[in-house]
């Protein structure tokens, strides 16, 4: 998970608010002057200008000249921490999100890789036998269609055992007994020397 660090001149800009929410520093009160706030939080004056004036845009203080800073409104205060913490949440949330995609991505290539393997390693397959596996594509009207294996009774009537179907460009490895067959559909089947013959005369003659 990535962490976000906030910039400095933020997380002195929320303490002060905290602060003044916590009762520690109170309404009407003058605050620390800047060169103070820069020794106390030991950044430079640039940095608590920042912090200020975020507090000031905020209404949570008040900067006159000869006053200097005045803590203006403790409920202010409240609003402007709140809405921080939830735009905050809201920052940890999409980068999760996007950490997420990433790995989801990885986990697709690693996946698309391995069906390449499967794919490569049944092809490799085709000369041993028993079992050499062949593919049929379901490309002509067919009473298949539509039907799931288990209908089909597939192994029962061909002898072959569908390992996979290519449908488009997604591969759908080891098919349940009850996914159904598509007009397209390639199927990937393994068996012995004469069932190919066996499936497209059950396909096709049947």
């Amino acid at each position: 998970m990535t962490v976000i660090q906030k910039p400095k001149y933020q997380q002195i800009s929320l303490d002060i608010a905290r602060k003044i929410i916590n009762g520690n520093l109170k309404e009407g009160n003058k605050i620390f002057g800047r060169s103070e706030l820069a020794a106390l939080y030991n950044v430079s004056p640039e940095t608590i200008r920042r912090a200020i004036a975020v507090l000031k845009d905020m209404g949570v203080v008040e900067v006159t000249q000869g006053s200097g800073i005045i803590i203006k409104s403790k409920e202010l205060a409240f609003r402007y921490v709140n809405r921080f913490n939830e735009t905050y949440s809201i920052v940890q949330i999409k980068n999760e999100i996007k950490n997420l995609i990433e790995n989801k991505k990885e986990i697709d290539n690693k996946i698309d890789n391995l069906i390449e393997k499967v794919v490569e390693y049944s092809s490799s397959l085709k000369n041993i036998n028993p079992f050499n596996p062949f593919e049929i594509e379901v490309n002509k009207p067919t009473h298949a269609i539509g039907k799931t294996i288990s209908d089909l009774k597939f192994w029962q009537n061909t002898g072959g055992t569908i390992i996979g179907i290519r449908r488009g460009e997604k591969l759908y490895l080891s098919p349940g007994p009850y996914s159904e067959i598509n007009k397209g559909d390639v199927l990937i089947i393994v068996g012995d020397e004469d069932v190919m013959e066996k499936t497209l005369k059950f396909l096709y003659e049947n």
